[in-house]
């Protein structure tokens, strides 16, 4: 692949004088555009072999364009913090909004690449690798975001003129990457061939671009920049390129199907009658938040971190039982994360930017109030997002869950359920206390007029997401003390079976 475009290319200065006035203009205008109307956001990712002018060709690009507009994000060995959350963490941090433009270097395929040219993972962990690499690449292109990656190839003579005198410059210091080195040419050659094989998706493709005449280098990247910008200005639409999702309304929410009252699963067979008298509760509660203190202050969860996640039936009690896991938590280990609509700089981005952001560090525990799933429930229901948008999201959640167990994170899922004929006494309830009437909102009871689609959304949602390494746990929640000491006793197994 990369042998078969190392032909010499080159320009004269008059040649490259008479084309890069057009071309600032062409970039610079697309880039205008893309800021003004915002309609996605733009990651370049620059790889390639050492000594074929990445860092010139950037530059150069970066004097073309705003750069008010343009971030550049280089990745070096993962920091303390880094380390201790999922390897995909940094790059879903960085993302940059939808009118913005990331170029970055060193990117996720860095990692993978180093290890297996030095012989630290085998070809199968590799490909593995390469394969979530491919999936995220994928998610972030369904939600918009235009991905265009480069290759700076150069002939392994022309690298090996380019790095003498980077050698000589060196004096002793270290300034290339000892797995780029030389001597690994040929190795490396194979391997980063594969993985840009493996890697060249219809989603996002490489393209290479030969670097042997610098000048030429630069307007190749500038000009494949811009045609592509401009090619997806072109045909891309507010909804297509994830923009704000209209409001709902009863015209826009998709209707419940008449099948829907008569569902048959998880939530339609839970026992909502479970019950647990006052002084059995009291014992039981202490029990086990005695057991999650316990758990949680081990040697042993200082290796892992916790993530749970809280849906269920409004009313249903989830802020109580999150009340109930924290108290015995240490405040310094733990976020509790209410999940409401999105915020504009959310919405600029792809949908599951802002849990990922939330991830926490080994040792430290993460309990969101409503989640990721609401992409396939309210905004199912609501019509906040199409329905190719939230059909795609059961694949993408189970790998964003799973991307989460390979870093050793427990995810424990609750959906607590309760009745329609509870909820109303709950509302009712709720209007009659002062401290409490915050909690009733106008969208509740609006919500209620929905509860067959919303059920019927939930059932489908646990059964293609309950998966092995995150189940989902039905807590029948119609009497709280039980919802509770069953949360409790619930989350003390899974951490248990975890450590």
């Amino acid at each position: 692949m990369f042998q078969a475009v190392a032909t010499p290319e080159s320009l004269s200065k008059d040649e490259y004088k008479a084309l890069e006035p057009a071309l600032r203009t062409d970039l610079l205008g697309a880039q205008i555009q893309l800021i003004e109307e915002k309609p996605f956001s733009v990651i370049i990712v620059i790889a390639g072999v050492d000594g074929a002018g990445k860092n010139e060709a950037i530059a150069r690009l970066q004097e073309w364009m705003d750069v008010r507009h343009v971030i550049c994000n280089a990745y070096d060995a993962p920091s303390e913090d880094e380390r201790r959350r999922p390897p995909l963490w940094r790059y879903w941090r960085d993302l940059p909004a939808n009118g913005q433009t990331s170029i970055v270097v060193s990117s996720w395929y860095n990692e993978p690449l180093r290890d297996r040219v030095l012989e630290e993972i085998d070809e199968e962990e590799l490909n593995r690798r390469l394969t979530a690499i491919n999936r995220f690449e994928q998610l972030l292109a369904d939600e918009g975001v235009l991905l265009l990656k480069f290759w700076f190839s150069l002939p392994p003579d022309v690298q090996k003129e380019r790095l003498k005198p980077l050698k000589k410059k060196a004096r002793g210091r270290r300034i290339l990457a000892e797995w780029t080195d030389i001597r690994r040419s040929a190795k490396a050659q194979r391997i980063f061939e594969h993985a840009a094989l493996t890697t060249s998706t219809a989603a996002a493709p490489w393209m290479v671009i030969p670097s042997q005449d610098p000048q030429a280098r630069d307007l190749a990247l500038g000009r494949c920049v811009e045609m592509a910008l401009t090619r997806r200005l072109t045909k891309s639409s507010p909804v297509e390129a994830g923009d704000a999702a209209p409001e709902a309304s009863a015209d826009t929410a998709p209707a419940s199907s008449e099948a829907s009252c008569g569902l048959s699963g998880a939530l339609a067979s839970v026992d909502l009658t479970r019950s647990l008298d006052k002084d059995l509760y009291q014992e039981e509660l202490a029990h086990w938040q005695a057991e999650l203190a316990q758990l949680t202050d081990k040697k042993a969860f200082r290796d892992m971190s916790l993530v749970l996640a809280f849906e269920g039936n409004d009313a249903a009690g989830k802020g109580g039982a999150i009340r109930r896991v924290t108290r015995p938590l240490d405040p310094r280990r733990y976020r509790v994360h209410r999940i409401a609509a999105p915020a504009e700089e959310e919405l600029a981005r792809p949908y599951l930017w802002r849990f990922w952001r939330r991830v926490p560090r080994l040792g430290h525990t993460a309990i969101f109030d409503r989640s990721w799933y609401g992409r396939v429930l309210v905004e199912r229901v609501e019509g906040y997002c199409s329905e190719a948008d939230w059909r795609r999201a059961y694949g993408e959640i189970n790998e964003f869950e799973a991307e989460l167990g390979a870093a050793d994170t427990l995810v424990v899922k609750f959906w607590l359920a309760i009745s329609k004929e509870e909820q109303l006494a709950r509302f009712e309830a709720r209007k009659e206390i002062p401290y409490k009437q915050f909690k009733i909102t106008e969208d509740d009871w609006r919500n209620r007029l929905k509860w067959d689609a919303y059920a019927e959304a939930a059932e489908e949602m646990i059964a293609r997401t309950s998966t092995p390494r995150a189940p989902w746990n039905v807590v029948a929640a119609e009497d709280k003390r039980h919802a509770r000491v069953t949360v409790l006793r619930t989350l003390c197994d899974a951490l248990k079976r975890a450590m």
